[in-house]
């Protein structure tokens, strides 16, 4: 009897930085390789500053066969790095700096074909590039904010003073122009080391042997086409770009808890509940809080709302401790609000089972930060966004997703820098969720989902976009 011979499935690894918005997109590539392409995967974790919601993702009952989660070290002290001022980017990139250290030994022992990093990780070039490993990058952001960071090299060296103080929209070749307002965070204060780290990574993109991108053709039409055809260097080859998206949570662990939300969401209308919360990260000030729960409650529309301890100091304040803070809503909602809402509202503390609860045929529209992870789910779940951009890139996701995409609905004021008063908070709400306006997103939203499901599909663009790369690592 003859046995037959093994045969040794393809290897890659992949490496994101901290923080669940860039390891989700990266953790559900991973996945696909392995369920869908037969691949096995190496997914490198960096555990300096991991939250709960990470270390629950890579408990061994959660991952497939052929998956490995890879633990780097956790660095020694790593607040001896850390001032009280500093931003959240910088505390990232100094955390993927020093956890890389121990890179060089964790590759040579597995020796993939290819690691896939996000934006953060590109110390990783150089080290990949002395043991002949090629890497990809996977731009997990929108297309729009990919080909502004391509072009942010030349803007530097171009553009005295202040990118905010433009007296013009900031003109991406190819692109939409960009509003100087609606610029990401980090690089509007170009002598903060955030922007001399973002510049740092954005300039390093054109190494990668191929740029992945989580969108597809009818969401991001224009910039993809600029992409495509490299409008952005005169003289450096862009690499190839693969749309793989829509690519979004899967397989979401539902709890006791999370049962007991969709079981009331099983009581309400079909397009009935509005979902309010602010991504895995995003926290609000107290007086904003006040004013968010009072227009709520003067809509009278049915709602869920992710309740988190507000914070007067940072926009981003639950960015590293996602999943870990317990807390009591009623200790900082106003009073009256829980017993006025009442069986019309649902009021969660800290965290929700967002993909089920957008799937969830109750769900009528999505109060959102417009992190483009949750822009993905929204718009794949056929959901209209009524937008609360926060940080980082937000405004710019959120500018796309009213005036381009057609699927959500700006305050009048900016949620990130302004209060928000409840008056309009109740007028959008309503807009949304009672007007023809909301009845235009919604069946825009439903075209986009429709269309996502077209792209993944076999033979759609994201499906053989992935192939090519599938069949290209299959090869070496």
């Amino acid at each position: 009897m003859t046995i037959p011979e093994k045969i040794e499935k393809p290897h890659v690894a992949f490496l994101p930085s901290p923080g669940m918005g860039h390891i989700t997109p990266l953790f559900e590539f991973a996945k696909r390789l392995v369920i869908h392409h037969g691949f096995h995967v190496s997914f490198f974790v960096i555990t300096t500053g991991a939250s709960a919601s990470q270390n629950e993702l890579f408990r061994s009952e959660n991952l497939p066969d052929d998956f490995t989660a890879v633990e780097i070290p956790p660095v020694e002290n790593i607040s001896s790095f850390f001032t009280d001022d500093m931003k959240v980017v910088t505390q990232l990139c100094i955390m993927v700096r020093e956890s890389l250290k121990h890179l060089p030994s964790l590759l040579m022992k597995k020796r993939p074909k290819a690691l896939i990093i996000d934006l953060f990780c590109t110390d990783a070039f150089e080290i990949c590039d002395k043991l002949s490993i090629p890497v990809y990058s996977f731009f997990t952001a929108s297309t729009i904010l990919m080909a502004f960071s391509l072009y942010l090299p030349t803007l530097d060296r171009e553009v005295e003073g202040e990118f905010v103080d433009l007296p013009e929209p900031i003109q991406t070749p190819g692109c939409t122009p960009i509003c100087a307002h609606d610029i990401l965070d980090q690089v509007k204060d170009r002598k903060n080391d955030e922007y001399k780290w973002y510049l740092l990574n954005v300039s390093r993109l054109p190494l990668a042997a191929g740029i992945f991108v989580n969108s597809w053709d009818d969401l991001e039409p224009v910039s993809l086409k600029a992409l495509r055809e490299n409008l952005f260097f005169q003289k450096i080859p862009l690499p190839p770009v693969y749309t793989i998206g829509p690519l979004i949570k899967q397989d979401e662990v539902v709890t006791e808890k999370d049962a007991e939300i969709l079981a009331w969401l099983d009581n309400q209308p079909p397009d009935s509940v509005l979902f309010v919360v602010f991504g895995s990260g995003g926290t609000l000030t107290s007086e904003q809080l006040t004013e968010l729960a009072w227009g709520l409650e003067m809509s009278q529309q049915r709602f869920i709302l992710v309740a988190r301890k507000p914070s007067d100091a940072s926009a981003s304040a639950a960015f590293f401790n996602v999943g870990s803070d317990e807390n009591d809503p009623l200790l900082y909602l106003p009073e009256g609000f829980a017993k006025k809402t009442e069986g019309r509202g649902l009021v969660v503390p800290s965290w929700a089972p967002q993909t089920s609860i957008l799937n969830h045929p109750s769900l009528g529209a999505f109060l959102s930060h417009c992190g483009w992870n949750s822009t993905l789910e929204s718009v794949i779940h056929g959901v209209p966004i009524i937008a609360w951009p926060l940080y980082a890139e937000q405004r710019m996701n959120a500018t796309f997703l009213a005036e381009e995409a057609g699927v959500a609905l700006k305050f009048s004021k900016d949620p990130g820098e302004e209060l928000v008063d409840r008056n309009e908070i109740e007028k959008n709400v309503r807009i949304v969720m009672e007007g023809e306006k909301g009845k235009a997103m919604r069946r825009r939203a439903k075209e986009l989902k429709e269309s996502a499901k077209i792209a993944l599909n076999s033979e759609g663009s994201s499906y053989e976009s992935l192939c090519s790369i599938v069949q290209i690592w299959k090869s070496q």
